[in-house]
C-alpha cells in the first residue's frame, strides 16, 4: 500500500498549529510522489498549501475515521500518534464527558474540576467482579484489576498514580482505597479501611499547601500499602513518604502559602486551649507571609483545622500529644521572627534578650533561653585536639535558624506519619497487599532548584520501570499468540539516570562538594560541566555559568545551581539539636533522639508500627555526625531504590492524571497543557511503542463479521475454516505480509492497516449505494411514469363521463320545465277558486253566529236568576244553623270546665299523696338518705357523748358519794376542816370538765350544720354543670350527625389507603431487620467456626455448629405483627377467593346478603345502646361522686353500730351478710311510728333502736330502687325490642310494597315468575337459618364427642392401671395369662414417638433427607408430619415436648441451609416445608379467620391446648431468611450470564455489525474459559428454577414473587451495564436488546406469570432499547424521548445519549446541542441523583395464608424415610 494510495482527494490529515496544537484538514487534490505541496481545505472553508520537505518527506499525520472517535482504549486507535490521542480525549471530555480513557495498561484520568456522580456504592459494586475491558474506563476497574490479580495469581500489586499538581492524584488514590474498602471490608471490628481514608485530613494538612497551580498541592510522595489475609479482607496498612518539600516552610514563592496546618492553627488562636501559644494572624509571621496572601478562596482554615483534630482524635493520638504538635508548630513561627543585630565587624550577631518570640520559642519546646540565644550566634568547630567556639555571621545564622526550622518540621511530620502507621498496623500475618502510590509528576518550572531535580530524578526512575513493563507484556502477548518476535525500538533513559544516580553522577558530585568545607555552587557547577560537559543528555547554557541543563524523557530542565548544597547539606548544627534533646517535654526530646534508620520510609512486614526510643545518658558525638554527614540527595535516592525494589515486586497498575486547565474550570479543555503532560507521563510513549509492533488486534470471529463484505460471494459460501477465509481476504487485500500477522486467535495489524481496510469496506459500501441508489432511481422513475399513464387514462375516462352526464341533465331539465308549467298553471286557476269559496263560506258563518249568540244571551240571563236565587236560600239556612250552634258549644265549654275545676281537685288531692311525691322526687332519695345518714351519724356521735356523760356522772357521783362517806368517816374521827375544803375543789375541777364537753359537742354540731350546706352547694354546683355537659354532649352529636356517609366513606377509604401504605413499609422494615439478623447470625457462626478452628488441639474436638443456634428463638415474645399478618392473610385469602370463584352460588350470595342486614342492625342498635349508656352515665356523675365522699363515713357508721349487739342480723352498706327486708321494713315502721310520738332522739336512743332502723331504711330504699331499676330497665329493652321489631317490619312492609307495585306493573307471566323467586328466596333464608342451627348443634356435639373421647380415654387408662395392680396382686394366684385382644383404633391424623427419639426424628425427616426422596409424595411430606407430631403433643397437652420439638425443628432446619446454601433445591425445598408448617399452625390454630375453608374432618385436626402465635411469627421470620438464600442462589447463579445473554448475544443473526476494534481486553484481565451465554441458558435457568419450586409444592404467590425478584435483578444488572459500557450502546443493540426482553414476556405469559408484575420490572431496560433506536436529531425527537422515557432518570437518559455509539460511519452521532435540549426539557423531573440501580435491592415478600384441602389421616408415609418409630394414634 503505497502512500499514493493513503494521501488521496476527501482524506483527512493533521497539520501543526500554534494555539490548538494539532489542526484538521481535508486534502483536495491526490498527491503524488515528489509533490512540494500538499492542497488542503481546513474546517473553516480556507484553503491552504501545506509544505512538504522532499528530503524530509515528512507527511501530515493521517486522521482516523469517525468511527473510531470516542474510543475507550487509545491504542485501538488505527493511526496511533500524538494528535489522534489528543483528540479522542477532546472528544471523550467535551462531547462526552468521560473522564477516564484507557491508554493500553494505562489509564488517563482528566480532572473535570467537578463532583461527578459515578463514585457511588452502587458504581462499586457494577465494577466489583468484571474484566477490565468489559466496562467503560474507571478508576475502579483499574481497582478490580488489581484486587482480581491478587486473588487469582496471589501476587502483590501496585497502582502508581501520578500526574503533576492539580491533576487529582490524591483523588484517584482515594477512591482506589475507597474500593477496596468496600469489595475487601474489614476482617475485624477496627475499621481499618476507615482509618486509612481518615488519615487523608490530618496528611493533607501537614504535607499540602497553596501553589501557583494547585490550592491544595500534595508537598511530598506517599505509598500507601493495604494488607489483605488470605480471604482477601483488609487487615492493615501502612504508608511511607518521600521527599518532603522542607524548604517550603523557610521560604514560599509569590501567591503561595506555607503548608495548611500552619494557617489552620493561627485562625483557631483565638480558641481558650490555644492561648498559650502567643499565636495571632498567620500575616505577622514571617514564615507564613512570604507569598502574599495568606488565605485561599472557598477555604475556611477554622473548619478545616477541626476535621484535623478529629482525625487525631480518630486515629488515637492523645490530647497532651496533640498540644505538644501543636506547640511545636507554634514554635516554628516564633522561630522566623527572632529578630537579629549584626555587630560592627559584620563576622558577628547578636541577639536581644527582650525578644518575645524567643521566649515563646524557648517556653512552647521546654527548653533553655540562654543556652538557645547562644547557640544560634555561635557554632563549634572541634579538631583533634581543641575545641573552638565561633561567631557567626547574620547570613550565617538565617541559615542555621531556617535549618532548624525545617528539621524540627520533618522531625514532627515524620513522627505523625508513624503514629499513623501505628494506628494502621495489625498483629494478624499479612497475606499479601496492594499498595497506591500517590507521588508528584514530572515538573519544571522558570527556575527549578534542588526539589525539582529530585522529583524529576524519581520520575525518570518511575518511567524506566514502566517501559520495561510495557515491553514485557507487549513481548507476552506476542508470545501467547504465537507470532515471531521481532524487537522493538523504544526509549531507554538509563543514560539519563546514570547520568544522575552513577558514580562521579551530579548526586555524586553533590555530595563530595558538599564534604568540601569551603564547597559552593560555582565549584559544584564548574565540576559538572567538566565532567558531563560531553554527554547527550546533559548541557549548558550558553548565558550561565550557576545552571545545568539535563534532557529528561519528557522535556529539558534547566536547573539553578543557587542553594543546591545547602539544601543536601540540610544542615542543623549539634549544639542545637542537643539543646533540644534536653527539652523537659519527652515529645520534644524523642522527636530529636538518634534514630537506627534515618530512611523515613519502613518495611511493610515488619517495620510498620513506631517504637519509643529509649535516649541513652552519654550520646556519642561521633555516632551523630555519621549521622549528619548522610546528605538529602542520598537519603532520597536510598528510598527511592527500596520503592523501586517494591515495585519491582510487584504487578504494577497505572494511573496518569492529566490537567486540563490552569484556571480549573470545568470540563475546559487547554490542548498545550494537555500535550505537555502526555509527553510528560508517558502515555505518548506508550502509544509509540504499541504502534512500533501490531497495536490492532481482531479476533478471527469479529474480523470476518466486519470484512466478509470485502469477500466474493464464492469464498463466502465455502464451508471452511474462519481463519482460512481471512488469511485469504488478507493477502488479496493487503501486498506487503509485513502489515499484519496471524496469531493463535487474533490477527495482528500494523498501524494505519484497519483505516486501510475501513476505506476499502466504505469504498465497497459507497459502491452498493451507488448501485443501490441507481436501480432505487430507476425504479421510482418507472412507477412515477406508470402512475402519470395511469392518471391520463382516468382523466379522459371521468371527462367523456362528464359530457355525457351534462346532456341527460340538458334533457331531464326541459322535460322538467314543461311540468312545472303546466302545474303552475294549474294552480293558479285553484287558488282563485278557493279564495271565492272561502269569502261565501266567511259570510255564512258570520251569519249564523249572530242568531245563535242571541239565543244565547237569553238562556244565560235565565240561569243567573236561578243562581241568586240558590244562594239566597242557603245563606238564610247557614246562617239558622250558625246561631244553634253557638249556643250548643256555649253549654259544652260549662259543662266541660267544670268537670276540669273537678279533675284539677282531685288531681291536688293526689298530689299531696305519698306516691306522688315519690314519683316526683325519686332523683331526691339518695340525697334525703345521705342527708338522713348525716343526721343520724350526728345523732350517734350526740348519743354517744350522752353516753360518755352519764357514764362520767354516774362515776363522779359515786366518787363524790364515796368522798362524802370518807369525809363523814374523816369528821367523826379528826373534825378535820382542810379535807372538805380540798374535796369541795376536785368537785368544782370536774364540773368545769363536765361543761367543757358540752361546749366541744355544741361546736361539733355546728360543724356539722356548715359542712351539710356546703355539700348542698357542691350538689347544686355540680347539677348546674351536669346540664352544661349535657348541652355539649347534644351539640357535639348534631355536629358528627351533620356528616354525610360520602365524607365518612372517603374518610375510610383514605385511612385504609394509609394504613396498607404504612402496612408495606413495616414490612419492608421489617423483613430488612431480618434479613441483617440472618447476616449477622452467619457472621458469628463464621466467626465461631474459625475461632473453634484456631483454638483446635489434638484429642477431645467439639462441633460447635451441633450446639443450638435457636435459644433466643425457642422463648421468641410475642409480637404483635404476627396478628396483624394473619389479618393479612385473611384479607387476602378473601380477595382470592372472591378472584378465583367469581361465579358465587344463589346459597352464599343469599347467606352473605343475610349476614350484612344483620350486621345493620346490630350496629343500629349498638349505637342507640351507646347513646343511652352516655346519657345515664351523665346523670348518675352527681349521685356517685356524693356516694364516695360519704363511703368513709358509712364504713365508720357500720363500724361503730356493729360493736352493739342490737345490730348483729343487719347488713351494712359495705358487708357481704344478708339482711332480711321484713325485719327491715319493720325496723322502718317502727322508727315512723316513734316519730309519731315524739321528736326526742334521746328517747330513740335509750331503746338502741336507731342504728337498726337507720340500716333497715337504707335497705328499703335500695330495694325499691333496685325493683324500680329493674323494672324501667326491663321496660326499656322491652320497648327497644319492640321498636326494632316494628322498625324491621316497617322496612319489610316497605320491602312487599315496594316489590308488590313494581309486580303491578309487570305481565301476568313476570308477576308469576316474580311470584315464584320471592317464595324461593324466603325458603332460602329459613333453610339458611336452619343450617346455621344446625351447624352450632353439630359443633357442640363434636365438642362434646371429643371431650367424652378424653374421659373414655382417661378411664381406659385408669382402668388399665387397675387392672395391671390388681394382676400383679393375684399373680401368684393364678396360673395361666389370658391374652386380651385390642381392637385397632382408627387413625386420627397423630403420630406418637417418644421423647428420646426425637433427635432421630429430625435427623430422618430434616438432616437427611434428600428432596428426591420425597418427590412422588404428597408436596411438603415432611411438614405434615411434623405438625401430625405436634399436634400428639398438644393432645396430650405436653408443652415441654412441643417446645422441644419445634426448636429442634428450627436449628435442623437452619442447619441444612447452612450446609446447603447453594443449593437451590434444597433452598427451594425447606422453603415450601417451612411455608406449609406454617399454613398447617394457622390452618388447624382454632382462630375462625383460618378456618373459613376447613372441612368438618379438618377441623377435628385443630390444636386443643396451645397457642403456638409465637411460633407462627418465629417460622415467619424462617421463612423470610429462607426466601431471601434462595433469591440470593438464583442471582448468583443468574448474574454472570444476563450480560452476554441480554446485550451481547446476537439473537437476530446479522443485525449487528462489528464495531472496529472495540477495547483491545487485557489478557491479564480474562480466562481461558468461554463464557459466553445465550438467552435461552436464561430461559432454560428460568425454567429450571420455576419447575423446581412447583413440583416441591411452593405457593403460587411466593413463586411469582421470587419471579418477580429475578427480573428486577437481571433489569438492574442489564441496564448499570449498558450505562457503563460504550460498545453496547448502538441502534443494533437497542433492536437485540428489545427482542430478547419479548422472549422473557413470552416466557412469562407461557408459566401465566404475567400477572406476578415481574414484566414492570423491566420497563427500565425497554425504555433504555426504545432509546437506542429512536431518532436523535430535531427537538420533536427530544420530546418524544422526554415521553417515552418515563422510567429512566434524567442522568440515565443523558448518560445513552452520551454513551451512543454509530455502528458504521453512514450513521451519524449524536450532537452535544440535542443533548443539552434533553437536559434542559429534563429539569423539571425530581429524578434522584443515583445514575445506577441498586439490584441487590429486595422487594418485601408476603407470605398469604393457603390453606390445605387434605385431612391428616390420609397422608401416608413411606418406609423410605425410615420413620418406624412413630406411631400413628
Amino acid at each position: 500500500m503505497s502512500v499514493a494510495e493513503l494521501y488521496t482527494k476527501y482524506t483527512r490529515v493533521w497539520i501543526p498549529d500554534p494555539e490548538d496544537v494539532w489542526k484538521s484538514a481535508e486534502i483536495i487534490k491526490d498527491y503524488k510522489e515528489g509533490d512540494k505541496t500538499l492542497q488542503l481545505k481546513l474546517e473553516d472553508e480556507t484553503i491552504q498549501e501545506y509544505p512538504i520537505d522532499p528530503k524530509a518527506d515528512k507527511l501530515p499525520f493521517l486522521r482516523n475515521p469517525d468511527i473510531l472517535v470516542g474510543e475507550n482504549d487509545l491504542t485501538a486507535l488505527s493511526y496511533l500518534h500524538e494528535p489522534a490521542v489528543l483528540h479522542n480525549l477532546k472528544v471523550r471530555f467535551l462531547e462526552s464527558n468521560h473522564i477516564y480513557t484507557y491508554c493500553g495498561i494505562v489509564l488517563v484520568a482528566i480532572n473535570p474540576y467537578e463532583q461527578l456522580p459515578i463514585y457511588g456504592q452502587d458504581v462499586i459494586y457494577a465494577y466489583s467482579g468484571q474484566n477490565m475491558g468489559d466496562m467503560d474506563p474507571h478508576i475502579f476497574a483499574v481497582a478490580e484489576e488489581a484486587y482480581k490479580q491478587m486473588a487469582r495469581d496471589e501476587k502483590n500489586q501496585s497502582i502508581i498514580v501520578s500526574g503533576e499538581s492539580g491533576a487529582g492524584k490524591t483523588v484517584s488514590a482515594k477512591y482506589a482505597m475507597r474500593f477496596f474498602a468496600s469489595v475487601g471490608g474489614s476482617s475485624s471490628e477496627t475499621n481499618i479501611e476507615e482509618k486509612v481514608l481518615a488519615s487523608s485530613p490530618i496528611m493533607e494538612a501537614i504535607g499540602n499547601a497553596k501553589t501557583t497551580r494547585n490550592d491544595n498541592s500534595s508537598r511530598f510522595g506517599k505509598y500507601i500499602q493495604i494488607g489483605f489475609d488470605k480471604r482477601y479482607r483488609i487487615i492493615g496498612a501502612n504508608m511511607r513518604t518521600y521527599l518532603l518539600e522542607k524548604s517550603r516552610v523557610v521560604f514560599q514563592a509569590e501567591d503561595e502559602r506555607n503548608y495548611h496546618i500552619f494557617y489552620q492553627l493561627c485562625a483557631s488562636a483565638g480558641l481558650p486551649e490555644f492561648k498559650d501559644l502567643s499565636l495571632t494572624c498567620a500575616e505577622d509571621f514571617f514564615y507564613t507571609s512570604l507569598g502574599g496572601d495568606t488565605s485561599i478562596e472557598g477555604v475556611d482554615d477554622a473548619e478545616d483545622f477541626e476535621r484535623t483534630r478529629n482525625a487525631f482524635t480518630l486515629l488515637g493520638v492523645k490530647d497532651s500529644h496533640q498540644m505538644t504538635i501543636f506547640k511545636i508548630l507554634a514554635a516554628i513561627l516564633h522561630l522566623g521572627n527572632v529578630g537579629l543585630q549584626a555587630e560592627r565587624d559584620g563576622e558577628s550577631c547578636s541577639l536581644s534578650k527582650q525578644d518575645e518570640h524567643l521566649h515563646n520559642f524557648c517556653r512552647l519546646l521546654g527548653v533553655e533561653h540562654t543556652q538557645m540565644e547562644h547557640w544560634l550566634c555561635h557554632r563549634k568547630l572541634v579538631t583533634t585536639s581543641e575545641t573552638y567556639i565561633k561567631n557567626m555571621s547574620v547570613q550565617q545564622v538565617v541559615n542555621a535558624r531556617n535549618a532548624l526550622a525545617k528539621h524540627i518540621y520533618a522531625q514532627l511530620f515524620n513522627w505523625i506519619v508513624q503514629h499513623i502507621n501505628k494506628a494502621l498496623y495489625t498483629t494478624v500475618k499479612q497475606h499479601s497487599f496492594i499498595g497506591v502510590l500517590d507521588i508528584y509528576g514530572f515538573e519544571t518550572f522558570e527556575v527549578n532548584s534542588f526539589e525539582q531535580f529530585c522529583i524529576n530524578y524519581a520520575n525518570e526512575k518511575l518511567q524506566q520501570q514502566f517501559n520495561s513493563h510495557v515491553f514485557k507484556l507487549e513481548q507476552e502477548e506476542y508470545m501467547k499468540e504465537q507470532i515471531p518476535w521481532t524487537l522493538i525500538d523504544f526509549y531507554d533513559n538509563q543514560p539519563c539516570i546514570d547520568l544522575i544516580e552513577a558514580k562521579l553522577g551530579i548526586l555524586d558530585l553533590l555530595d563530595e562538594e558538599c564534604k568540601v568545607p569551603k564547597g559552593t555552587d560555582q565549584n559544584w557547577a564548574q565540576k559538572l560541566y567538566d565532567r558531563h560537559g560531553s554527554s547527550q543528555h546533559f548541557q549548558k547554557p550558553r548565558m550561565s555559568n550557576i545552571s545545568f541543563i539535563v534532557a529528561h524523557f519528557a522535556d529539558k530542565v534547566e536547573y539553578q545551581c543557587d542553594g543546591f548544597l545547602e539544601k543536601n547539606r540540610d544542615t542543623v548544627y549539634e549544639e542545637q539539636i542537643n539543646i533540644l534533646k534536653a527539652s523537659k517535654y519527652p515529645m520534644v526530646a524523642d522527636l530529636f533522639h538518634d534514630e537506627k534508620d534515618p530512611v523515613p520510609a519502613t518495611p511493610a512486614g515488619k517495620g510498620a508500627s513506631s517504637k519509643i526510643n529509649i535516649r541513652s545518658a552519654r550520646p556519642t558525638v561521633k555516632a551523630a555526625n555519621k549521622e549528619h554527614k548522610k546528605t538529602v540527595g542520598h537519603q532520597f535516592r536510598n528510598s527511592l531504590h527500596l520503592l523501586m525494589e517494591t515495585l519491582n515486586a510487584t504487578t504494577p497498575h497505572y494511573v496518569r492524571c492529566i490537567k486540563p486547565n490552569d484556571e480549573k474550570l470545568p470540563f475546559s479543555f487547554d490542548p498545550k497543557r494537555a500535550v505537555q503532560q502526555l509527553r510528560a507521563c508517558g502515555v505518548l510513549e506508550t502509544i509509540r511503542i504499541s504502534a512500533a509492533g501490531y497495536p490492532s488486534r481482531w479476533t478471527y470471529h469479529d474480523f470476518m463479521n466486519r470484512y466478509r463484505v470485502l469477500m466474493k460471494k464464492r469464498d463466502v459460501s465455502k464451508k471452511e475454516d474462519k481463519k482460512v477465509a481471512c488469511k485469504t481476504l488478507l493477502e488479496s487485500l493487503i501486498k506487503d505480509p509485513d502489515k499484519f500477522q496471524f496469531g493463535r486467535t487474533k490477527i495482528f495489524f500494523r498501524a494505519g492497516q484497519v483505516a486501510y481496510l475501513e476505506k476499502l469496506r466504505a469504498d465497497k459500501f459507497r459502491a452498493a449505494t451507488i448501485m443501490i441508489q441507481k436501480t432505487m432511481r430507476g425504479w421510482f422513475q418507472r412507477m412515477i411514469y406508470r402512475k402519470m399513464r395511469e392518471s391520463a387514462i382516468r382523466i379522459q375516462r371521468h371527462g367523456r363521463g362528464y359530457l355525457a352526464r351534462r346532456l341527460a341533465a340538458h334533457l331531464r331539465q326541459t322535460k322538467a320545465a314543461i311540468v312545472f308549467q303546466k302545474q303552475y298553471r294549474m294552480l293558479r286557476v285553484r287558488r282563485a277558486y278557493l279564495v271565492i269559496r272561502k269569502a261565501t263560506i266567511t259570510i255564512q258563518a258570520f251569519t249564523r253566529g249572530m242568531f245563535v249568540r242571541r239565543s244565547y244571551r237569553k238562556m244565560l240571563m235565565e240561569h243567573k236568576a236561578t243562581i241568586i236565587q240558590k244562594h239566597a236560600r242557603a245563606w238564610l239556612a247557614r246562617k239558622r244553623f250558625v246561631r244553634f250552634r253557638t249556643a250548643a258549644v256555649v253549654v259544652q265549654c260549662y259543662f266541660r270546665r267544670m268537670k276540669a275545676k273537678q279533675e284539677l281537685k282531685t288531681l291536688k288531692i293526689e298530689a299531696r299523696s305519698a306516691e306522688h311525691l315519690k314519683r316526683l322526687n325519686i332523683g331526691m332519695e339518695n340525697k334525703v338518705v345521705q342527708l338522713q345518714r348525716k343526721v343520724d351519724e350526728q345523732n350517734k356521735e350526740y348519743k354517744f357523748l350522752n353516753e360518755q356523760l352519764s357514764t362520767a356522772t354516774s362515776t363522779y357521783s359515786a366518787e363524790i358519794s364515796k368522798l362524802k362517806k370518807e369525809l363523814e368517816h374523816y369528821q367523826q374521827k379528826n373534825k378535820d376542816g382542810n379535807q372538805i375544803t380540798s374535796l369541795q375543789e376536785e368537785i368544782d375541777t370536774l364540773r368545769l370538765a363536765l361543761e367543757k364537753a358540752h361546749g366541744e359537742r355544741k361546736i361539733v354540731e355546728d360543724t356539722y350544720t356548715k359542712e351539710k350546706d356546703v355539700l348542698q352547694k357542691r350538689i347544686s354546683d355540680l347539677e348546674e354543670e351536669n346540664v352544661l355537659l349535657k348541652q355539649e354532649k347534644e351539640d357535639l352529636n348534631n355536629k358528627i350527625l351533620c356528616q354525610t356517609e360520602d365524607e365518612i366513606a372517603q374518610n375510610a377509604v383514605e385511612e385504609n389507603l394509609m394504613m396498607k401504605k404504612e402496612l408495606d413499609e413495616e414490612r419492608t422494615r421489617y423483613q430488612n431487620l431480618v434479613k441483617e439478623y440472618s447476616r449477622l447470625e452467619q457472621r458469628y457462626d463464621n466467626l465461631r467456626d474459625e475461632m473453634t478452628i484456631v483454638k483446635q488441639t489434638p484429642g477431645h474436638r467439639r462441633n460447635p455448629s451441633n450446639q443450638s443456634s435457636l435459644e433466643s428463638d425457642s422463648n421468641y415474645p410475642s409480637i404483635s405483627t404476627s396478628e396483624i399478618g394473619d389479618t393479612e392473610d385473611a384479607i387476602q385469602q378473601v380477595e382470592e377467593v372472591g378472584l378465583e370463584k367469581a361465579a358465587m352460588d344463589m346459597t352464599l350470595f343469599l347467606k352473605l346478603q343475610k349476614r350484612v342486614r344483620e350486621l345493620e342492625q346490630e350496629r343500629k342498635k349498638l349505637q342507640s345502646q351507646l347513646e343511652k349508656k352516655d346519657t345515664e352515665s351523665k346523670k348518675s356523675q352527681v349521685i356517685e361522686m356524693k356516694n364516695e365522699m360519704d363511703l368513709d363515713r358509712d364504713t365508720d357508721l357500720a363500724y361503730n353500730s356493729l360493736k352493739e349487739p342490737n345490730n348483729m342480723q343487719t347488713s351494712w352498706p359495705n358487708s357481704d351478710k344478708h339482711v332480711d327486708p321484713e325485719d327491715a321494713i319493720e325496723a322502718y315502721h317502727g322508727v315512723c311510728q316513734t316519730n309519731r310520738k315524739t321528736e326526742d332522739w334521746g328517747y330513740l336512743n335509750e331503746d338502741g333502736e336507731l342504728g337498726l332502723a337507720y340500716q333497715g331504711l337504707k335497705q328499703v330504699a335500695r330495694l325499691l330502687e333496685a325493683q324500680l331499676q329493674e323494672q324501667r330497665r326491663e321496660h326499656e329493652e322491652e320497648l327497644e325490642t319492640l321498636k326494632e321489631e316494628m322498625e324491621a317490619l316497617r322496612v319489610e312492609m316497605e320491602k312487599q310494597q315496594e316489590a308488590f307495585y313494581q309486580t303491578l306493573q309487570l305481565s301476568p307471566e313476570a308477576q308469576v315468575e316474580f311470584g315464584i323467586q320471592q317464595e324461593i328466596t324466603r325458603l332460602t333464608n329459613e333453610n339458611l337459618d336452619l343450617k346455621e342451627l344446625l351447624e352450632k348443634l353439630e359443633k357442640n356435639e363434636r365438642k362434646l364427642k371429643k371431650q367424652l373421647r378424653i374421659y373414655m380415654k382417661k378411664v381406659q387408662d385408669y382402668e388399665a392401671d387397675q387392672a395391671i395392680v390388681h394382676t400383679e396382686k393375684q399373680r401368684h394366684e393364678h396360673t395361666r395369662e389370658i391374652t386380651v385382644p385390642r381392637k385397632e383404633k382408627v387413625f386420627q391424623g397423630m403420630l406418637e414417638y417418644f421423647k428420646e427419639d426425637e433427635p432421630l426424628l429430625i435427623k430422618n425427616l430434616i438432616i437427611d433427607l434428600k428432596p428426591q426422596t420425597v418427590s412422588a409424595t404428597v408436596p411438603c411430606l415432611p411438614a405434615y408430619i411434623l405438625y401430625m407430631c405436634i399436634r400428639h403433643a398438644d393432645y396430650i397437652n405436653d408443652d415441654h415436648k412441643v417446645h422441644s420439638l419445634l426448636t429442634s425443628t428450627l436449628n435442623g432446619i437452619k442447619k441444612v441451609l447452612k450446609k446447603h446454601n447453594d443449593d437451590f433445591e434444597m433452598t427451594s425445598f425447606w422453603l415450601a416445608n417451612t411455608c406449609r408448617l406454617l399454613h398447617c399452625l394457622k390452618q388447624y390454630s382454632g382462630d375462625t379467620g383460618f378456618m373459613t375453608q376447613n372441612t368438618a374432618k379438618q377441623n377435628e385436626h385443630c390444636l386443643q391446648n396451645f397457642d403456638l402465635t409465637e411460633y407462627r411469627q418465629v417460622l415467619s421470620d424462617l421463612s423470610i431468611q429462607i426466601y431471601q438464600q434462595l433469591i440470593k442462589i438464583a442471582e448468583g447463579v443468574l448474574q454472570p450470564m444476563i450480560v452476554t445473554a441480554v446485550l451481547e448475544n446476537e439473537s437476530i443473526q446479522g443485525l449487528s455489525g462489528v464495531k472496529p476494534m472495540g477495547y483491545r481486553k487485557r489478557s491479564s484481565s480474562m480466562e481461558n474459559t468461554d463464557n459466553s451465554y445465550t438467552l435461552e441458558a436464561i430461559i432454560h435457568q428460568l425454567n429450571t428454577f420455576h419447575s423446581t419450586m412447583y413440583d416441591q409444592g411452593l405457593d403460587p404467590e411466593i413463586i411469582q414473587q421470587a419471579v418477580k425478584q429475578l427480573f428486577y435483578m437481571i433489569n438492574a444488572v442489564a441496564l448499570n451495564n449498558l450505562l457503563l459500557r460504550k460498545d453496547v450502546c448502538s441502534w443494533s443493540t437497542g433492536m437485540q436488546l428489545r427482542f430478547n426482553i419479548s422472549q422473557l414476556e413470552e416466557w412469562l405469559r407461557g408459566k401465566n406469570l404475567h400477572q406476578s408484575g415481574a414484566a414492570k420490572t423491566l420497563e427500565p431496560l425497554i425504555q433504555a432499547a426504545q432509546l437506542l433506536q429512536l431518532k436523535k436529531k430535531s427537538s420533536e425527537d427530544a420530546e418524544a424521548i422526554c415521553y417515552l422515557c418515563t422510567s429512566l432518570t434524567t442522568q440515565q437518559i443523558v448518560k445513552i445519549l452520551n454513551l451512543y455509539t454509530p455502528v458504521n460511519e453512514f450513521e451519524e452521532r449524536v450532537t452535544v446541542a440535542f443533548i443539552r435540549n434533553v437536559q434542559a426539557l429534563l429539569q423539571e423531573r425530581n429524578d434522584p441523583p443515583q445514575l445506577l440501580l441498586d439490584f441487590k435491592f429486595m422487594f418485601p415478600v408476603l407470605f398469604p395464608f393457603n390453606p390445605s384441602s387434605l385431612t391428616m389421616d390420609s397422608i401416608h408415609i413411606p418406609a423410605s424415610l425410615g420413620l418406624d418409630f412413630l406411631v400413628k394414634v
